[in-house]
């Protein structure tokens, strides 16, 4: 019991005011001391994050802010500045992290990961932990980074607090489940934290996107190229939202009509009637096909799920039985169209069978503009993807509806924030930029905003593409940027146009002694494009290019590149 709070005989209070005083505060500052005692000291949680284009982060930050209206004593770390000699020390370990890839952990995890799964890592008997991984189902090694880091953690001793959620492209639900079950299970309270709900007046963003009027779109590609990029600028007047050059635009599309129209007399149930939407509500059948739901990309769940109502015994055996390799065999070049078709499935309505889909998810693109060089517009490179498999023609879902079916206004955008893909904030340092195909978007942002802002540093960009006749995409532009002296070094590989086949890595190489003195005079050091490939040759060229013309060994070189990373001076947006 907490004892009585008396006021001075010298305050200024009468008697009556006195004691109602005294008896208020005992009642209200005795018992939250009291209550505050009861507690103890607050819960100590520690907080890590892998981010490559910053979800991780933004989730990491939520989390934070919930753990600061509870009873705990929490810290956040990004994973690449995080101290590892703490981690036997700690008590309650909170892992969130992304897998981009072929199942690689972010570039700002890549050495925590390496430390723990390596012969080095410590023994973590007494800490706590649990891991939210993000990822997407659409490429094999689905949340891999996330599934290690757990799995490695139990192994090294520690307790697994809470089950580890691996969520998909959408992650609000999953991580309102994860948050929910690991602060219950650390035992310190929150407030709650209520949901505003989506209303008219609701600024633009992921959760209210904005319809942009489409101001041009033209393939950047000249007659007789096998490939197509859509040169896209859309308008942003009157949404309020801005970008920063290295931010991407996510983008919200539809399916085709002609898709959906094929699919509804195949199915077994009257499609007249509504079915519910992801994101609450409902619409008729076809628009929330159309609109709403992911009839394009097959995955081992939504498998084992139609197999449960189909008849199919090679459908059975296949998820019952069959290897990773095999399912996703079977899944490349396939959409639910060939299901429906193949194997047919009896759902009992509407209802039941959108249950099994995933909600259509938007698409982000880097953004290949600079705002201060175009204010109110967005612009985007945007590669159309077309193939034919199992004797359908397809293509994306994003990219043709892009290029073919976005009409006067985009279904809906809105703005990603990609904190570790900047500029240095030093106008005075050397930028090199290596985007070959569609990876030179943030470039193009990158070179206009240097010129607006008179950087004086140097820049050299590194591009390719098959031919140059057909495939010099943005070639006025890079040439023109190139005669006022905005673009320093330009080097172009167009793999097919000689018999040996060159790429951006080869020119690294051939170029290495230059650009290692950019480098090693603190340049900054930029990527965007395919990860599983060009990524990886170009970081092995720049290794190499340490060890030849810096004199270092492979180790040191592997040091350097790491504390480059750490510094911001070597970022990659890469997918």
């Amino acid at each position: 019991m907490s004892s009585q709070i008396t006021i001075p005989e010298n305050a200024p209070f009468t008697a009556e005011q006195r004691a109602w005083l005294s008896d208020f505060l005992t009642k209200t500052l005795g018992g939250q001391l009291e209550t505050e005692k009861e507690q103890g000291p607050a819960i100590p949680v520690t907080v890590l994050w892998g981010s490559q284009t910053g979800n991780s982060e933004g989730v990491a930050k939520k989390l934070l802010k919930s753990l600061k209206s509870g009873h705990y004593e929490a810290e956040i770390f990004d994973m690449a500045v995080y101290d590892r000699s703490r981690l036997p020390k700690e008590k309650n370990l909170l892992m969130i992290t992304s897998t981009y890839g072929d199942g690689e952990p972010p570039d700002n995890a890549a050495d925590l990961y390496e430390y723990l799964l390596g012969d080095s890592a410590p023994s973590l008997k007494g800490v706590s932990y649990s891991v939210f991984a993000l990822g997407d189902s659409e490429y094999p090694d689905f949340c891999k980074c996330g599934i290690d880091f757990d799995q490695r953690l139990e192994s090294l001793g520690a307790t697994r607090l809470f089950k580890r959620i691996d969520c998909d492209v959408d992650y609000d639900d999953p991580f309102k489940e994860w948050q929910a079950g690991v602060l219950e299970a650390m035992g310190g309270a929150v407030s709650a934290v209520s949901e505003t709900p989506v209303v008219d007046d609701e600024p633009f963003g992921k959760k209210r996107p904005f319809p942009a009027p489409v101001i041009k779109r033209y393939d950047l590609n000249s007659e007789g190229s096998e490939r197509e990029t859509y040169h896209v600028e859309l308008s942003l007047e009157g949404s309020g939202l801005e970008y920063e050059t290295g931010d991407a635009l996510g983008v919200l599309s539809y399916n085709p009509e002609s898709v959906v129209d094929e699919m509804l007399p195949l199915l077994p149930f009257n499609t007249k009637d509504d079915v519910p939407l992801p994101g609450g509500g409902e619409a008729p059948l076809r628009e929330a096909l159309i609109t709403s739901y992911d009839i394009r990309s097959l995955n081992k769940k939504l498998l084992a799920s139609w197999s449960e109502r189909s008849g199919s015994p090679y459908l059975k055996a296949l998820v019952e039985a069959g290897s990773r390799e095999e399912i996703d065999d079977f899944c490349w070049g396939r959409e639910l169209i060939d299901l429906i078709i193949d194997h047919p499935a009896d759902f009992s309505d509407g209802e039941e069978f959108v249950s099994v889909l995933k909600k259509l998810q938007p698409r982000l693109y880097s953004i290949a503009s600079s705002p201060n060089a175009h204010p109110g517009e967005v612009h985007l490179t945007v590669g159309i993807v077309r193939y034919h498999s199992h004797g359908r023609d397809r293509g994306g879902v994003c990219s043709t509806y892009l290029a073919d079916r976005i009409g006067e206004a985009a279904s809906g955008v809105f703005v990603h924030s990609n904190k570790a893909f900047r500029l240095p904030t030093d106008l005075s340092k050397d930028v090199i930029m290596v985007g070959p195909g569609t990876g030179i978007a943030p470039f193009r942002a990158f070179l206009e905003e240097r010129e607006v802002t008179k950087a004086a540093g140097r820049n050299w960009l590194f591009f390719g593409n098959p031919h140059r006749a057909t495939d010099f995409i943005y070639d006025n532009e890079l040439t023109q940027m190139q005669e006022r002296g905005v673009i320093h070094q330009l080097s172009l590989a167009f793999s097919r146009d000689q018999e040996q086949k060159i790429y951006v890595q080869d020119l690294m190489l051939e170029s290495g002694a230059e650009l290692w003195e950019w480098i090693s005079n603190g340049g900054y050091f930029y990527v965007c494009g395919d990860a599983s490939r060009m990524a990886k040759d170009v970081d092995k060229a720049l290794h190499t290019i340490a060890e030849t013309h810096g004199g270092m060994s492979s180790e040191d070189a592997v040091a350097y590149f790491k504390e480059m990373k750490k510094e911001k001076r070597y970022a990659r947006d890469v997918y």
